[in-house]
């Protein structure tokens, strides 16, 4: 589905991506994880050319996406970040529904996929479609940036850090959200993150990246049993170490 070759990104002397390559199968939620300046989001940004790479390229379904207009391909596939940009002029369904409305799909049909959007992300249609971003939560807000995202049909759905300025409860009911999503529409996701423990609970796989360059790529089981190097296993111990804590306090309550 999506095909990354030997992509680099450079800005002056700096590598920012160095030389990536891998593949995303269609249907595949993968996570970009790392540390601050790890390459993850400017490999996110080069898959929708908000970023253009400095060498290699990037494929969706066997086609270069440098072959499409970068704002026509935008609109073919959904992001949605963690800062949201909501218009907040528009209402709710003005914001989800603008990239239909700029590809020409007719008011009716762009009202119907407002609703079932809205309904997919837990938005109650007739309570949210007319408020205006100001009048909603936080969580709230992000739930309309997801779906915003989804508005045209894409196959890939880029995600950067989405949840990342929630509270823990809110943030973990957007992360069951997504993969409810995946599982109702089958999209293609790629997710970044620094949370260890979000990418081990939504990633099929997650491909960890240091300083530009892929460390290692392999399913959640796969990166704790067997981590590539001490980076690695410093990430995995994180939440292994979290985990027994817990298990500790549990057993204690029990006791």
């Amino acid at each position: 589905m999506i095909v990354l070759e030997q992509l680099t990104k450079r800005y002056g002397d700096a590598v920012v991506v160095d030389r990536l390559s891998l593949e995303v199968a269609r249907g595949e939620l993968l996570v970009l994880l790392g540390g601050s300046g790890s390459g993850k989001t400017t490999t996110l940004k080069m898959i929708n050319r908000l970023v253009e790479p400095s060498a290699g390229r990037v494929l969706i379904d066997g086609a270069d996406v440098t072959a499409v207009e970068p704002a026509a391909l935008r609109r073919r596939i959904g992001y949605a970040f963690q800062q949201v940009g909501l218009f907040p002029h528009m209402t709710v369904a003005e914001n989800v529904g603008i990239t239909p409305a700029l590809l020409g799909w007719e008011a009716a049909r762009v009202a119907a996929r407002v609703d079932t959007l809205l309904e997919l992300v837990e938005l109650d249609p007739a309570t949210f479609r007319d408020r205006r971003p100001a009048e909603l939560s936080g969580g709230q807000q992000q739930r309309v940036g997801v779906a915003r995202a989804l508005a045209a049909e894409p196959a890939v759905l880029l995600l950067d850090e989405p949840f990342g300025a929630l509270d823990p409860l809110t943030r973990d009911r957007l992360q069951q959200s997504i993969i409810s999503i995946r599982t109702k529409i089958g999209v293609t996701i790629v997710f970044v993150t620094h949370d260890m423990v979000e990418a081990l609970l939504l990633g099929d796989r997650i491909a960890v990246l240091r300083d530009g360059r892929l460390v290692q790529l392999g399913t959640p089981a796969e990166l704790l049993r067997r981590p590539a190097d001490p980076y690695v296993a410093q990430l995995m111990e994180t939440p292994l170490r979290h985990g027994r804590i817990v298990d500790a306090l549990a057993g204690s309550q029990q006791d």
